[in-house]
């Protein structure tokens, strides 16, 4: 039987409202929490970014906001600014009572401008850990009447070091408040706070869906030995050519120097991360959105907040140091429905990486060595030949149809087109090409090792290797 967000205790009014913006029925993780919430229970909600985990505490949180106090009744803590306006706008989504009043409060903005906000009245502040403690030590926040306290994200407040500042924010909250933490793996830490804080929780957990392979094809490029990563990135994208890529890197500094190479080879890519301003994130990320920029060069921190639909390709340029943690990147490919790639680059000493992420999504990646010039011309040949196609059917080809007569009362005609397309490809072609950028034979990494039969010799064990007249040993028997 289909679940439906009336038969999970939401008001009618509520129903109707989540009708008209598209949304029919309860994924998982709102079936399971909602219920739960609903009922007054502190929960813990082990899931993924875009499982629809914002509903699930924003629904039931709603049905109970006193909409006439316009004291704060509920805080929300986010990892990141990107993510507390997100949610602040979901949240705004779910109610058409122009009452209700949310703000959002994070670094990067005019601290002036929250304060006034707190001192109008809200009944729902959405913020960062920082900027959370800072306007509550100013005496400007006050947490007196929170009834509803949400941790979002939990362990990525664990990776940017705000678990102290969380400990502190819940001192300072009602202890008889209802709690709900939400994140997509259990760390030590954050079982601890969850020991510490929760009452009597109750634990509700969606399972990641394996990424499957006709929704997302999964590739792994080894680089070759000798090589950087940023060498071996360029014919991947030469041949791939994604129309639009989040390009995952491990530090703010890789992200610079890697977008300022990508940029110097003519591709359309900027840069995202903790460095950048409010406003920066913000144009960017309306850039992307609007195609006025290609790929994203970004941490994982920052691309917290960054959700785009039209993502095709997500590129592991630094692989992740959890499997949980690659299955959220590729996630973000291959929605609704759609087709999408995911490429993971690995040194040869990252292949342990690399077996714990097979294990995780349960199949063998394909890998594919760095893609060869003969590749490469051939993808940019298909592309020429259907960038003729299209022109052949276009307005503008008459103009030329003059100088193409008076060329041929000379030359045969398919020797004018051939001279014309060599003008275009070398003319488009990228001048990185030119250079002997191909692997040597001994560089390429070798294929995968083979298990390594183990052989018992006189009870001590031994690597199984060629025999020679220094390695005889006595009898050998093989243990099976």
């Amino acid at each position: 039987m289909t679940l439906s967000f009336t038969s999970l205790g939401l008001s009618e009014d509520r129903v109707n409202l989540l009708e008209k913006i598209g949304l029919l029925a309860p994924t998982e993780i709102q079936s399971q929490a909602i219920p739960h919430l609903l009922a007054g229970r502190d929960l813990v909600g082990k899931s993924q970014t875009g499982t629809g985990k914002t509903a699930a505490f924003s629904l039931p949180m709603l049905e109970r906001i006193d909409i006439k106090n316009f004291a704060v009744q509920a805080l929300i803590l986010t990892p990141t600014r990107e993510l507390a306006q997100q949610v602040t706008q979901a949240i705004r989504n779910f109610s058409d009572d122009r009452r209700l009043r949310v703000l959002s409060i994070y670094g990067g903005q005019a601290i002036d401008r929250q304060i006034q906000r707190l001192q109008q009245g809200v009944q729902i502040v959405v913020g960062t850990p920082g900027r959370v403690l800072d306007l509550l030590s100013r005496r400007n926040l006050n947490l007196d009447q929170v009834s509803w306290l949400v941790l979002d994200e939990a362990d990525e407040m664990l990776s940017m070091g705000f678990i102290d500042d969380v400990e502190k924010i819940l001192n300072q909250a009602p202890p008889e408040r209802q709690t709900a933490f939400f994140s997509a793996t259990m760390p030590p830490s954050i079982r601890e706070l969850v020991a510490k804080f929760l009452r009597s929780p109750v634990t509700v957990t969606v399972e990641q869906q394996k990424a499957a392979p006709t929704q997302i094809n999964q590739v792994v490029y080894v680089v070759p030995r000798g090589w950087t990563k940023a060498r071996a990135l360029q014919p991947i994208l030469e041949l791939e050519d994604p129309e639009s890529s989040l390009i995952f890197v491990r530090t703010r500094k890789t992200a610079a120097e890697l977008t300022n190479q990508l940029q110097a080879a003519g591709h359309s890519v900027d840069e995202y991360h903790g460095d950048l301003t409010q406003q920066a994130r913000e144009r960017l990320l309306m850039r992307f959105r609007q195609h006025q920029v290609r790929w994203v060069v970004a941490t994982d921190i920052a691309a917290r907040g960054l959700d785009v639909d039209h993502l095709t390709h997500v590129i592991n340029f630094d692989l992740p140091d959890n499997p949980e943690s690659y299955i959220h990147r590729i996630g973000r490919t291959g929605r609704a429905g759609k087709t999408g790639t995911a490429i993971s680059l690995i040194q040869p000493m990252e292949r342990r990486k690399l077996k714990q992420i097979e294990r995780q999504v349960r199949q063998v990646l394909k890998e594919r060595s760095i893609p060869t010039r003969a590749q490469i011309e051939a993808r940019y040949l298909e592309k020429l030949q259907a960038q003729i196609q299209e022109a052949i059917t276009g307005e503008r080809m008459a103009s030329f149809l003059p100088i193409v007569r008076q060329l041929s009362e000379e030359y045969e005609p398919h020797a004018i087109a051939a001279a014309a397309l060599q003008m275009v490809y070398d003319r488009t072609r990228p001048a990185w090409m030119q250079t002997d950028w191909e692997p040597d034979a001994d560089e390429i990494s070798p294929p995968r090792p083979k298990p390594i039969k183990r052989i018992k010799i006189e009870d001590r064990d031994y690597q199984s290797e060629p025999r020679t007249e220094s390695h005889r040993k006595p009898e050998v028997k093989i243990q099976k």
